[in-house]
């Protein structure tokens, strides 16, 4: 039983992560709307879950950040979704070769949100079920 529902959590924090790091990207996406030659990312979510949960993917360990002067800000190092962002290549880009659609970015980002409190909602319903069973 405690296998089982391991399991079940294990997945739907993997889920959560991925769609956490998904939310940052298209986030990025959105803030570089207008700088010169950027180039929109995403990420397959199911490939990006089923790699984080095969353990493919470096969330206990992420990849370091090189530090080669002291000049260096410390940043955030790679997190779930490294190796399989891609960019988009469905946009035609803009004279400056910016390629990100802001109306398509913004409802990537709020659907990527609701995807996200959706799993949430979800995961609070089955500890409620759970200590439900357990109570009586």
């Amino acid at each position: 039983m405690a296998s089982g529902l391991n399991e079940l959590l294990n997945i739907q924090e993997s889920a959560l992560k991925v769609r956490e790091a998904r939310q940052e990207l298209l986030a990025s996406n959105i803030a570089n709307a207008d700088t010169p030659n950027y180039k929109a990312r995403d990420v397959n979510f199911s490939q990006a879950l089923q790699q984080v949960s095969q353990g493919k993917q470096g969330l206990k360990a992420p990849l370091p950040l090189a530090v080669t002067s002291s000049a260096h800000q410390i940043g955030k190092s790679a997190g779930p979704l490294v190796g399989v962002t891609q960019f988009r290549n469905d946009q035609q880009g803009s004279i400056d070769g910016n390629d990100v659609d802001i109306d398509k970015e913004r409802m990537q980002f709020a659907d990527n949100g609701v995807r996200y409190e959706a799993s949430v909602t979800l995961i609070t319903a089955q500890i409620h079920n759970m200590l439900a069973v357990l109570q009586n």
